[in-house]
């Protein structure tokens, strides 16, 4: 077989399209902590749109929904689990550092 008979072949590769991540159903809202949560990483960081799979509107909207709940503390602007690590580790340190004084 030609390379000109080739291209008009179709590919026999199943394609399965992905569900939207929002239903019809679903309001964007800053009170909608479920569905919020959904788009924020563990750093408690906006996730991207290509990410999301959302549109453009819907990004929109699911942004301002986080930037309100945040503002109404209902959502931390930062993940704190990272502060708690560095704090202990610093107590160590300084612990140690006196120890080695006394001595």
């Amino acid at each position: 077989m030609d390379k000109s008979k080739r291209l008009f072949l179709k590919s026999k590769r199943s394609f399965r399209r992905r569900l939207p991540p929002i239903q019809s159903g679903d309001r964007i809202d800053y009170r909608n902590m479920s569905l919020i949560s959904r788009f924020i990483s563990e750093q408690g960081k906006i996730l991207s749109r290509r990410v999301n799979r959302l549109t453009l509107k819907q990004q929109r909207l699911i942004t301002i929904a986080i930037k309100q709940a945040r503002i109404l503390s209902l959502l931390p602007f930062l993940n704190n689990e990272k502060q708690f690590e560095r704090g202990e580790s610093t107590t160590r340190t300084i612990g140690f550092r006196t120890k080695n004084k006394e001595s």
